[in-house]
């Protein structure tokens, strides 16, 4: 094979290479690379102008340019020049790219920093980054990302992760924005297995991480709702304490009231001898009429000796009252006791309990109070019907 046929399969394949390294690029980079070629294109003679070549030999055609590399490809057309297309998947584009790449599809970022210059990197790069273990690997598991160490972002990453050696490759995931986290450093050459091992090591660990984290929450979670569940219990068990409070003060009011009442009117029916006024017996004999009067008007029904139920009734403006029934009284009675106080504002109500929460209207005013559950005690509220 001659030497120009081997030049020319030289070029073409750094020529495949290179449309391979700009496929992978973003749409914008690719953009901007077109509109700079279109500027360094010649323009186009106008139509009816023509050329006419100077007379004499041709001149000499100028030295061609360079190529315009753009700086996220020059590790592309470093890399492949020297070793080839097989490689792992690195994508061409600015870092902060890689990691939104990375976070949108739940992987981490492979971080390789390439020195032409360092004697480890040519085997490093021939025998264990394009092997096909490796390359299969990153390519399944992490999004990759490469420059090199002494241009553009490259320059930064030595300066911020100050690798002690070369080749330098990193494990890195996002904490927030742009900030990054080092998982794991694998600096100077390894082999593909030790390289594959300490990757997967990585990625165990960071699921093993990533669960335990879950479980804390979820125990965390679980503790916050056995704390506020508890909170409601001791909440319940305090109002119902207070209710209680509330209704023995009440019915040690009441009792004291009654017995003030029956002492008073024991008094009544025993006349006191009074032999200087002649009229005092007839009056003696009427004060009890007058006395009792009204409180026939407070006892409706009427007090009997048997009454053992009381009954405290709570109104909505916050008033209390307490009456004696027998057991034996029905729904109804409470609720002609209750029309008799004559408290205004009340309209269309029903009787409520609310331990165990019960309504008592209309359907039950034929219920004996101690089928109902009354005796002895109970506390009764006055729910309003629209």
């Amino acid at each position: 094979m001659s030497s120009s046929s081997v030049r020319e399969g030289a070029g073409e394949s750094s020529r495949s290479g290179f449309a391979r390294a700009v496929a992978r690029l973003p749409a914008s980079i690719i953009e901007g690379l077109s509109r700079s070629i279109a500027r360094r294109a010649p323009r186009s003679r106008p139509r009816g102008v023509q050329h006419h070549p100077p007379e004499g030999p041709p001149p000499l055609a100028p030295p061609s340019p360079a190529p315009f590399v753009p700086e996220e490809l020059f590790f592309f057309s470093t890399f492949e020049q020297q070793y080839g297309s097989h490689h792992p998947f690195f994508y061409g584009c600015r870092f902060s790219e890689v990691l939104g790449i990375a976070r949108r599809e739940g992987k981490h970022v492979f971080l390789y920093l390439h020195d032409p210059d360092h004697p480890y990197t040519e085997p490093f790069c021939r025998g264990t980054l394009c092997s096909d273990v490796v390359v299969e690997f990153l390519d399944a598991n992490f999004v990759s990302w490469a420059a090199v160490s002494g241009r553009g972002e490259g320059s930064g990453m030595v300066a911020s992760l100050q690798p002690g050696s070369f080749p330098f490759c990193a494990v890195v995931a996002t904490v927030s924005g742009d900030s990054i986290t080092v998982l794991q450093r694998v600096e100077g050459p390894v082999t593909p297995s030790e390289l594959v091992e300490i990757l997967q090591r990585t990625i165990d660990e960071q699921r093993a991480a990533f669960r335990a984290s879950t479980a804390d929450d979820q125990a965390a979670a679980f503790r916050a709702s056995r704390a506020k569940e508890e909170e409601r219990r001791r909440s319940a068990l305090r109002l119902r304490q207070e209710q209680d409070a509330a209704y023995q003060e009440s019915l040690r009011k009441d009792q004291e009231k009654e017995r003030s009442i029956k002492s008073l009117q024991e008094g009544i029916r025993m006349p006191r001898p009074s032999p200087n006024y002649p009229g005092q017996a007839a009056r003696e004999t009427a004060k009890p009429t007058q006395i009792r009067a009204p409180m026939r008007k407070e006892t409706v029904p009427a007090q009997r000796s048997e009454a053992n139920t009381k009954i405290m009734i709570r109104f909505p403006n916050g008033e209390r009252r307490q009456q004696s029934f027998h057991h034996t009284d029905t729904i109804r009675e409470i609720y002609k006791y209750v029309n008799s106080l004559g408290i205004p504002g009340i309209g269309q109500y029903q009787l409520v309990r609310t331990y165990p929460s019960k309504t008592y209207g209309h359907q039950q005013l034929a219920m004996t109070l101690r089928d109902a559950g009354f005796h002895p005690s109970v506390t009764l509220y006055i729910e309003q019907l629209q």
